[in-house]
């Protein structure tokens, strides 16, 4: 492995950080002037709060199991076992359940769908670039491993597991801190609503 390979790799992470981070901030920006048309029913608008919670719960605890796993070995090795036998990328996957938890904080569908899409389409192309990486690095192995299991939707017949595994413990808290962040979604949109109910916000549409 070259030190070239390694900082491609890392500059596609970096660079997928940098379009999560425009992507929430231009959704935010368009939570901040729209209200969701669930709120004329106190019930439906707390419901898609609640579902949007679950997702964002599923999200870290799916993120974490699968650091167990992966715990910073992409550079070394193919993961091919536990979550990874069935999907190429599982962590982006419970990724995608906890975009569409921050969107639902707002109430709307609609938005909770927008965050969902985004995050399809960041990671998507992020997926990409690190499979154009992980083909130059492993070849043959990767091209294998690539043919027999999905990029997302996971095959559960494809199902492997370890007997024991390796934890990195400092991995495993980073992805937990990270997945923790989405909670961030509840008073961040508790406050817009805030500002919109007081005047300080204008609401320009009305999303489902």
């Amino acid at each position: 492995m070259t030190t070239t390979q390694i900082f491609d790799l890392q500059a596609v992470q970096k660079v997928r950080k940098g379009a999560v981070l425009i992507a929430l901030l231009a959704l935010v920006g368009l939570t901040m002037v729209s209200q969701s048309a669930s709120g004329l029913d106190s019930a439906m608008h707390e419901g898609i709060e609640a579902l949007g919670l679950a997702a964002i719960v599923f999200a870290i605890v799916g993120r974490a199991w699968c650091s167990l796993y992966i715990g910073g070995r992409k550079k070394a090795e193919i993961v091919s076992r536990g979550p990874y036998s069935i999907s190429r990328n599982p962590l982006y996957i419970f990724s995608f359940f906890g975009a569409f938890g921050i969107g639902a904080q707002s109430g709307s569908l609609t938005l909770a769908l927008l965050f969902t899409l985004a995050s399809l389409a960041v990671f998507y192309l992020t997926v990409r670039r690190e499979e154009a990486w992980l083909s130059a690095t492993f070849g043959a192995a990767y091209a294998a491993y690539k043919a027999r299991t999905p990029r997302f939707l996971p095959n559960f017949a494809l199902w492997r597991d370890e007997a024991e595994l390796s934890i990195r413990p400092s991995f495993f808290l980073t992805t937990i801190r990270d997945g923790l962040v989405f909670l961030l979604a509840i008073p961040l949109f508790e406050a817009i609503d805030l500002a919109q109910a007081e005047g300080w916000l204008k609401v320009l549409a009305h999303l489902p």
